[in-house]
């Protein structure tokens, strides 16, 4: 077993990894920014460094600190988390040359999937379902729209080592080729370092279903079944449910097995996942994030394993606690990712100083944070405050549970968005499970969301608690003049 892991992260994923290391009895080792001094996974670790300013360039990114900074401490693990480092395969190698054993899949594995072109070669090889398109760079816009010619509009212009959403456009027609090619490659290059782009077929209002994978050194691979993510805005997951309601059974087995198909074939072990598109009964593989992802939490709560620890075993050297046949899902969860942003100027991200903090609790309520209050968001990161899951024996009572649990939750002192995950509780399309990727744009959520907010206001909170209603106050306060 590891003796000592330093968490390459922040957050409430800092705090996540922690736990999972205490339980095994490994020592924690927390790096952090100026702007996270007073952050609760600091206070959480065995050890804390310090490795620079504000700015994720200046301190998370920079690998040769990190590397630095777990050899001073004598770490012989790295658990990147998600997001910063965690499939950069780079930072990966100068673990292995280092002598420190890194968290997550072997550089091999991450180098091929942080490719979409070469990974959609070789799933193509191997037979996974693909979306159609091409697996070529394309070098300039009279390309690309041949390609577009051949395969119909509209197409999807991808950056092949994009990720989180980044680097994604749809091209309608060919006049608007140029410009949106060129942009893309701009964006890619600024955000990862390439700028190769390539195209796929635009698959009007899919369901975004992806599979959580793990597997151990010894080649044994496993699913633990589905995650729904369909709930977006800008490609980027708001609230995730397992199991999908749109998959049979013989469906989910079947994409289950593409899963590991896909992860065989990438020479792959420890955490991943399997994206893939979904729509009248047709799946198509899309990329594998080869990391432990933001919603990992809704598939531990249905199966019961803990996907950090395992993570933990495999770098470890031993072997996954499962077989195929072990997992058995039971129940549905749900997650809502409570972020400090505004909804109502299109989710831009609002940081500040959390002045009031209290999670819901109960049966079926986890929440996976990393604030308090007195705690000030930074402005250099990721927005999210919290997550909350929620597990019930059946879809309808986890809808239920999950308004019971927002009305609890009181934030106030910055603006959040808790009165988008309650809007989309209390929607019948939702409820219906008839959504997909179009669902927030298609039925005016966001319009939904405004009425909401000034119908709380307008009752100062009806039968609500005053002390139940502070986040959601706090929430119209700050957006006074800012309703349309």
């Amino acid at each position: 077993m590891l003796n000592k892991v330093l968490i390459a992260n922040r957050g409430e994923i800092a705090v996540r990894i922690m736990r999972a290391c205490k339980e095994l009895g490994i020592s924690t080792v927390a790096v952090y920014s100026d702007a996270d001094a007073s952050a609760l996974f600091v206070r959480y670790a065995d050890e804390k460094y310090h490795i620079g300013p504000g700015p994720a360039k200046l301190s998370y990114l920079v690998m040769d600190k990190l590397i630095e900074t777990a050899l001073e401490c004598g770490a012989d693990g790295i658990h990147p988390g998600y997001g910063f480092l965690a499939e950069n395969f780079t930072f990966a190698g100068m673990c292995a040359k280092n002598g420190i054993e890194f968290i997550g899949p072997p550089v091999g594995a991450m180098e091929l999937m942080g490719s979409k072109i070469e990974s959609k070669k070789s799933m193509i090889e191997a037979g996974v379902s693909v979306v159609p398109g091409v697996t070529e760079a394309i070098a300039d816009h009279e390309r690309a729209k041949d390609i577009a010619h051949e395969i119909g509009y509209p197409i999807m212009l991808k950056a092949s080592a994009g990720g989180g959403g980044i680097g994604i456009q749809m091209v309608e027609n060919e006049a608007q080729m140029e410009e949106t090619l060129e942009s893309i490659r701009r964006l890619a290059l600024n955000s990862f370092g390439d700028d190769s782009v390539f195209i796929e077929k635009f698959i009007d209002d899919p369901r975004h279903i992806e599979y959580q994978i793990i597997g151990d050194k010894s080649g044994h691979i496993i699913h633990a079944y589905e995650r729904e993510c369909s709930v977006q805005r800008r490609h980027q997951k708001l609230v995730e449910e397992t199991p999908s309601c749109a998959l049979t059974p013989e469906l989910r087995e079947e994409i289950g097995e593409q899963a590991i198909l896909a992860a065989k074939t990438a020479g792959y072990y420890n955490a991943g996942t399997c994206e893939f598109m979904f729509k009248d009964d047709r799946y198509y593989f899309l990329e594998m994030n080869t990391r432990l992802q933001v919603e990992h939490p809704i598939t531990e709560a249905i199966t019961g394993i803990d996907l950090a620890r395992e993570q933990l075993r495999v770098a470890s050297g031993l072997d996954l606690e499962y077989e195929q046949a072990d997992i058995v899902p039971r129940g549905h969860a749900i997650e809502c990712r409570i972020n400090a942003e505004d909804p109502l100027a299109e989710f831009a991200p609002a940081p500040g100083k959390i002045v009031r903090y209290a999670e819901p609790s109960g049966p079926g309520i986890r929440i996976d944070s990393g604030v308090y209050a007195g705690f000030e968001i930074p402005p250099f990161y990721d927005s999210m405050i919290a997550k909350l899951i929620v597990w019930a024996e059946d879809r309808p009572r986890a809808i239920e549970r999950t308004k019971r649990a927002l009305w609890e939750f009181q934030i106030s002192g910055v603006r959040h968005n808790i009165p988008f995950h309650t809007v989309v509780m209390n929607d019948d399309v939702f409820k219906s499970g008839t959504y997909d990727t179009s669902y927030i744009p298609r039925y005016g959520i966001l319009d939904r969301v405004v009425e909401y907010v000034k119908e709380q206001k307008e009752q100062g909170g009806g039968a609500k608690t005053a002390a139940a209603m502070a986040g959601v106050s706090a929430f119209i306060a700050a957006n006074q003049g800012n309703n349309q």
